[in-house]
């Protein structure tokens, strides 16, 4: 009677450890797979392509060439981090705005248009604030946390990924991404 109890909890065991590593490896094949499938986001790549509406209503080309670099950030209303960079982000807009744009796009999915607008209004942002409503531009530049900035050149291709910097780095990094794509 022991022998078959002891028997019975090792299948036990064997059947659910099997039945875990079997779920945990198509749970590992499903994410390599979607990883595969997404485009990368690297350095010296082409950002991905997207056309976002932007709070005024206009249509917002994200990806490919462009007359002069960009900063695309994305934020959140809830987002305590990205309220702190908000003047920086402001500073070297009203600054350099001739020379490169800044694209503030908020992760709309996970935020309400009351709290976006509260938000904008709040700061009273300068730059044009985009809406990805769907998500899709947040999951395709691989966004995990906010706020995220990604400075990207007049080519379309990633310079550099940046996360909230103290205003003096944010102004070097926008002056040389601005050297760095001379007026054609």
């Amino acid at each position: 009677m022991k022998k078959t109890i002891a028997l019975a909890v090792a299948a036990l065991v064997l059947a659910v450890t099997t039945g875990w590593q079997w779920q945990r490896m198509d749970r590992q094949t499903k994410v390599a797979a979607a990883a595969a499938a997404k485009p990368s986001v690297a350095v010296d790549l082409p950002v991905p392509h997207h056309v976002i509406k932007g709070l005024d209503g206009k249509e917002y080309v994200i990806g490919g060439t462009r007359d002069k670099p960009l900063l695309i950030n994305f934020w959140a209303s809830w987002c305590g981090p990205c309220h702190e960079e908000v003047p920086a982000l402001k500073h070297v807009y009203k600054r350099y705005k001739d020379h490169f744009d800044l694209y503030a796009v908020n992760v709309t999915k996970g935020d309400s248009i009351k709290d976006v607008n509260a938000f904008v209004q709040g700061h009273d942002l300068p730059f044009p604030v985009l809406l990805d409503t769907s998500g899709e531009a947040a999951n395709d530049f691989r966004i995990l946390f906010v706020p995220t900035s990604f400075l990207v050149d007049k080519h379309g291709r990633l310079v550099e990924i940046v996360h909230v910097l103290a205003p003096d780095e944010l102004e070097a990094k926008i002056k040389k991404l601005i050297d760095a794509s001379p007026a054609s």
